[in-house]
């Protein structure tokens, strides 16, 4: 899997741990030679383009990385927790993420 060295970058990632879309920006940048306006346009338009996909109810695989499925939920009966009375739950699509081995792989290293 070519990873552009996402997985080794040389600066550190936010105090928390979090990879943002700067970071993903400033990578490119570094690794691809682009100037720091097109890494971060080529950052957003990649995601633009997961987005719409999601949002026209289409599932988004990137290989050796995982698959962003949608998913129908019907309606169903909840409770509240604090009164016990029961709630109808309106109909909804949700997204869930499914690694891919790969990544699974590498993760549990």
């Amino acid at each position: 899997m070519a990873d552009l060295g996402i997985a080794r970058i040389g600066t550190a990632p936010a105090a928390d741990g979090t990879l943002t879309r700067a970071d993903l920006a400033d990578v490119a940048h570094r690794k691809l030679g682009l100037s720091r306006s097109e890494s971060a346009s080529v950052v957003e338009r990649v995601l633009h383009h997961m987005c719409h996909a999601l949002s026209q109810g289409k599932n988004v695989k990137i290989s050796g990385f995982g698959t962003f499925i949608l998913r129908d939920k019907g309606e169903r009966v909840g409770r509240n927790p604090k009164t016990g009375v029961e709630v109808p739950i309106a109909p909804r699509r949700v997204m869930t993420f499914r690694a891919s081995q790969i990544m699974r792989d590498r993760i549990a290293k």
